[in-house]
């Protein structure tokens, strides 16, 4: 109980300094008339678009909460309500602050002039995301452990899995109250980051597609009728759903760890091992130190960027605030280690390295996220030879644009797989499979910081849309644009710690799914291997380009309609283009979010209810098979579509930025640029993002239901009369 104070009081402390940071924030003057005008717009636009959506959340939620809690248990269902209700909160108030917080960043760059001050304006926007984040997971968690462990006698062994429901179906309560908390911050992060990512992409391909090509005005130019929807999905989608992407990912960490442990104490009893029931406790205990330990450092990580004089090289200063974070991280939960693992006989465990086998496992995940932020900031950033390519590439046309942003995209893969092959290799080594669950969660123990930086980008990107309209100085958008290029290269750095996180996560998920429905006594990876296993890996590797493919047609549908409006403005209208008439924003804002509530249905229905039919067709094997599949084919999936999105991006903004010569804003060379970043769009902020989470979702639906569906599926029932 000590550690989960511990973990209570980071929690605490956590939102508390959020909260701080949030009034901070609001103190800073908004600026002209104008300025908090087209600021209003952005602000309501996305409140509209949140609360319809929460609309069908909550209808969906309240259905999964009483089935779970009518097949499995009621505090399944409760507990499956409380990480909805956390994954929410985190991205309501993430959102809220960013629509706060941009039109100050712009006022703050309109009177200054300083680019370390206005970075410290967007840094402490992005703060109150990503100390929600970590405050809301963890608060969360230690509801879960005080409260149900309590109700399920603690953590006694003989109480962890010895339960029999009306089914005579024999489960786990605690591990599976554990999971349906997961559970529910995957659901809620899958529809923020589906429907997000459809509105977002569907404005801002609009807004590019007719304005900035066919018409030839800049980006975010008052003019253009979506620019306000373009902004508003910046919001909704780069700010709420990142926001419920990296909690629920944290929390997939942490829950993976946990079950994992359970089923390998349940394997080493049947063995005779001799795994004790004290060392089972700390297994289920020590991932959540982690996280508490990691959300205190991180506090001290942020506090130390708000607190000190900022230079003007942005990448920097959000590179000491990661380096900080993750430092303090290790240093704190090797500590932790020694505590909690020091002394106990810990035969049994697969603990090669004896005491600190957990934490260096968790180090190695660190390390593991920090090199695959280096190779997506490699193949991302302007700065580098890859996206420069891309670039060049452009002076022949968008066709050599395209071509040369998928071969980027597709070389990108190789480095991150091989860093994550490494990592599982070391991890199994140091603490068998415990230790890649470890991984995963060392990973993103410091994900408060990393959401941080990453919500600093689409603040920044708001930012430079408001100067924009607002028609402020150059200098003004200067000081925008540089952070906005940035925060892409930030935003593609998060998405490599997600894609790197779910991909340990769900494997350590996967783990657990096939020990579950094994008899302990029998190794449960040889047990799985049967031709059933290979239809559903078939099956499972195709999945994730079914998915992506849904998701990109519904961008497309989106896009169509809002490109559509834009022409018919600009046709019926003509005196919007010089100034004399004003365009209608509030018909754009309403065809993306009906667009996106629309779409983002039938993708996020499917990945919830793929593995249930799965399995109450053909069984456990073949849902244990589609696992495999579909975690191997999203990792490669992502890190392509993450890598090449972001690059095509920051290609176009290299061209803008007069790097290459002879090739500047509004030729030829740019439209080509435009047709690339245009074509990314949905790949890195709707396919990429959403994939991560795909993989998660379905293995902890998997997990909760294979122990009904291993026993009642059609395929067995029909094989009997054979």
């Amino acid at each position: 109980m000590a550690w989960l104070v511990l973990v209570f009081i980071a929690s605490v402390l956590a939102l508390v300094y959020a909260g701080l940071n949030f009034y901070s924030v609001k103190k800073v003057d908004e600026g002209t008339d104008l300025m908090k005008e087209i600021a209003a717009r952005i602000r309501m636009g996305a409140v509209t678009f949140l609360n319809y959506e929460f609309r069908i959340i909550a209808m969906i939620a309240l259905v999964v909460a009483v089935l779970m809690g009518i097949l499995v248990g009621w505090y399944v269902g409760v507990a499956f309500l409380i990480g909805a209700t956390m994954s929410s909160l985190a991205a309501v108030v993430g959102m809220r602050i960013a629509t706060y917080a941009n039109v100050r960043v712009s006022n703050t760059a309109r009177t200054t002039k300083k680019l370390g001050q206005t970075l410290k304006v967007a840094f402490k926007g992005g703060s109150v995301m990503g100390l929600c984040v970590g405050g809301f997971a963890l608060l969360g968690l230690v509801i879960v452990y005080v409260v149900f462990g309590v109700l399920l006698k603690q953590l006694s062994v003989e109480n962890v899995y010895l339960y029999r429901n009306w089914l005579g179906i024999d489960f786990s309560p605690f591990t599976m109250t554990i999971s349906g908390y997961a559970l529910g911050c995957s659901i809620i992060a899958m529809f923020f980051r589906v429907g997000g990512g459809i509105y977002t992409k569907a404005a801002d391909m609009g807004a590019d597609l007719v304005g900035k090509v066919e018409a030839g005005i800049p980006e975010d130019d008052p003019r253009n009728p979506a620019t306000i929807a373009d902004n508003v999905g910046d919001n909704v989608g780069d700010v709420a759903g990142l926001g419920s992407d990296l909690l629920e990912s944290f929390v997939g960490a942490i829950s993976s760890a946990v079950i994992l442990a359970f089923h390998l104490f349940l394997s080493s009893e049947a063995k005779g091992s001799g795994m004790t029931q004290t060392a089972l406790q700390r297994m289920f205990m020590y991932p959540v130190v982690v996280a508490g330990l990691g959300v205190l450092a991180c506090i001290v990580g942020i506090a130390y960027i708000i607190l000190k004089e900022l230079s003007e090289d942005p990448h920097r200063e959000l590179n000491i605030s990661t380096w900080v974070s993750a430092g303090l991280t290790i240093v704190l939960s090797g500590i932790g280690c020694w505590i909690m693992f020091g002394g106990e006989d810990l035969t049994g465990l697969a603990f090669n390295l004896g005491t600190f086998s957990p934490w260096v496992a968790a180090v190695l995940g660190i390390v593991a996220g920090v090199v695959i932020g280096f190779i997506a900031e490699y193949y991302t950033s302007y700065d580098f030879k890859p996206t420069q390519s891309i670039a060049a590439a452009s002076t022949e046309g968008p066709a050599l644009t395209i071509t040369q942003g998928m071969a980027v995209g597709m070389r990108s893969t190789m480095l991150p797989v091989l860093v994550l092959g490494s990592t599982v290799i070391a991890a199994y080594g140091a603490a068998g499979m415990y230790g890649i669950a470890m991984a995963a969660v060392g990973m993103l123990s410091f994900v408060t910081t990393t959401v941080t930086v990453d919500t600093y980008g689409p603040i920044s990107d708001n930012a430079g849309g408001i100067a924009e309209m607002s028609k402020l100085d150059d200098e003004v958008r200067d000081i925008t644009d540089k952070l906005d290029s940035v925060g892409n290269t930030t935003a593609a750095i998060g998405k490599g710690f997600a894609i790197g996180s779910a991909a340990l996560a769900a494997t350590s998920l996967m783990v657990a799914y096939i020990f579950s429905f094994s008899p302990p006594e029998v190794d449960p990876l040889l047990d799985i291997i049967n031709p059933m296993t290979l239809v559903g890996a078939m099956v499972g590797t195709a999945l994730p380009y079914f998915f992506s493919g849904m998701l990109i047609e519904s961008v497309t549908k989106a896009a169509r309609k809002m490109v559509d409006e834009v022409r018919r403005q600009f046709r019926e209208k003509p005196g919007i283009l010089d100034g004399t008439e004003e365009p209608d924003v509030n018909s754009c804002i309403a065809i993306a979010s009906e667009g996106a509530l629309q779409e983002m249905k039938l993708p996020s229905y499917m990945a919830v209810a793929f593995p249930l039919l799965g399995g109450f067709v053909f069984g456990a094997n073949f849902v244990g098979g589609v696992l495999i599949g579909s975690i191997m084919s999203a990792i490669m999936l992502a890190l392509y579509t993450g890598n090449a999105g972001g690059a095509w991006d920051n290609g176009k903004k290299y061209i803008e930025s007069g790097a290459l010569e002879g090739h500047e804003r509004g030729g030829d060379t740019h439209a080509a640029a435009i047709v690339g970043d245009t074509v990314g769009d949905p790949l890195k902020d709707t396919v990429g993002p959403s994939l991560d989470i795909l993989i998660k979702i379905m293995s902890t639906i998997s997990l909760i239901g294979v122990a009904i569906f291993s026993k009642f599926n059609l395929f067995s029932w029909l094989a009997s009369f054979f």
